[in-house]
C-alpha cells in the first residue's frame, strides 16, 4: 500500500476509536451510575450497556489489528497472530449483530399491538426474555466466532506499487467454507430480524397512530414519541448494519484492490461504524440525550460567574431577617 493511504487510514482510524470508545464509555458510565444510585435498568439501557462494551471492544481489538497489518505485514501474516486476531474481531462483530436483534426486538415488543397470548406474554416477561436473549447472542456469537481459528488459508495477492512494477505476497485469509455459514447465521440472519421488527413497528405506527397520539396543540403525546423514537433508532441502526455488512463482504471477496477508492471508502466505512453506532444510540435515548446535551452545554457555553451581594443590615431586638442570596 502505499505510504499516504497507510497514514491516512491510520489517522482516520485512531481519530474514530477515540470517538468511539469515548461515546460507548458515556453509554456504560451514565447507565452504571445510575445503577449505583439504586435505580434499576430497564431492560433497553441493559442492551445499550452491553452493546457498548463489546463496542469498545471491538475499537481496541481494531485498532491493533489494523496498525500492526499497516506496520509489520510479516508479523501479522504469521499464522497465530493472525488466529487470534481473527477470532478477536469476529466475536464482537457478531455479537453486535445479534445485540442489534435484542433491542429491535424489545422495541418491537414495546410499540406493536398483540393478539396472540403467546405474544402477549413474551410482552408482559420481556425484562425476564432481555437478559436470556443477550446470553444466547454471546455463547451464539462464540460457537460462530470460534472456528475461524482452524479455517484459514493463504492467498496471493499482487500489489501494484507503481505504473510499472508490481509485487506478489502472500497473506492469510478465512476460509470461504467457513465464511460462508458463519456469515449468513450471525451476519445475514440478523439483518433480515432487523428488517422485519423494523418494517412491523412502521406497519404498527401507520396502523394504530390516530388522533389521540396529538395534544391539543398538535404536538405527539410522549407516547407516540416514544413509538416514534424507536422506529428511528432501529431505522438508523439498520442503515448503519447494511453498510457495515457490505463492506465487510466486499473487503472479503476482494472486490477493489488495496489502493483503490473503493477499498479505502469500504475501510472508513468499516472504521466509523462503532462511533456513528453509539451516536444514534445516545439519540434514541431521552435519558441519555439529555445528559449529552448537559455535558456539551457546559463545556462549550461560557457563563458568566454569577456575583453574590453581601448586605449589611442592622438588625433590631426580635426581629427577624430572611436573607435570600442568588
Amino acid at each position: 500500500m502505499p505510504p499516504a493511504f497507510i497514514v491516512a487510514s491510520m489517522t482516520v482510524l485512531g481519530v474514530s476509536t477515540i470517538m468511539g470508545v469515548f461515546t460507548n464509555l458515556f453509554i456504560v458510565t451514565v447507565n452504571f451510575v445510575h445503577k449505583i444510585n439504586g435505580r434499576k435498568l430497564n431492560p433497553s439501557d441493559l442492551i445499550l450497556v452491553t452493546l457498548s462494551a463489546f463496542n469498545v471492544f471491538f475499537q481496541f481489538i481494531m485498532l491493533i489489528n489494523d496498525y500492526v497489518s499497516f506496520l509489520n505485514r510479516d508479523l501479522y501474516n504469521s499464522g497465530d497472530i493472525y488466529t487470534l486476531f481473527t477470532v478477536l474481531l469476529i466475536l464482537p462483530i457478531f455479537s453486535s449483530f445479534w445485540f442489534t436483534v435484542c433491542l429491535s426486538v424489545y422495541y418491537y415488543l414495546q410499540i406493536v399491538m398483540f393478539s396472540h397470548l403467546f405474544l402477549i406474554r413474551l410482552k408482559l416477561g420481556v425484562s425476564r426474555l432481555i437478559p436470556r436473549l443477550l446470553m444466547a447472542s454471546v455463547f451464539t456469537s462464540l460457537a460462530n466466532g470460534l472456528p475461524a481459528a482452524w479455517y484459514r488459508h493463504k492467498d496471493h495477492l499482487s500489489l501494484n506499487i507503481s505504473s510499472n512494477q508490481d509485487l506478489e505476497t502472500t497473506i492469510l485469509k478465512v476460509n470461504v467454507v467457513y465464511m460462508l455459514p458463519s456469515t449468513i447465521i450471525s451476519c445475514s440472519l440478523p439483518l433480515a430480524l432487523i428488517g422485519i421488527a423494523n418494517g412491523m413497528i412502521i406497519k404498527s405506527l401507520v396502523m394504530y397512530s390516530h388522533k389521540e397520539d396529538r395534544k391539543a396543540n398538535g404536538n405527539l403525546n410522549p407516547r407516540a414519541e416514544a413509538r416514534l423514537r424507536a422506529a428511528r433508532t432501529i431505522g438508523c441502526l439498520l442503515i448503519l448494519y447494511f453498510m457495515f455488512y457490505l463492506s465487510e463482504v466486499l473487503l472479503f471477496i476482494d472486490t477493489f484492490p488495496r489502493n483503490s477508492p473503493g477499498f479505502c471508502a469500504c475501510l472508513m466505512i468499516i472504521y466509523i461504524y462503532p462511533p456513528a453506532q453509539s451516536i444514534v444510540l445516545i439519540l434514541g435515548s431521552p435519558k441519555l440525550k439529555q445528559i449529552s446535551l448537559t455535558l456539551l452545554k457546559c463545556l462549550f457555553c461560557k457563563q458568566q460567574p454569577k456575583t453574590l451581594e453581601v448586605l449589611f443590615i442592622t438588625l433590631q431586638p426580635h426581629q427577624v431577617v430572611h436573607i435570600t442570596v442568588e
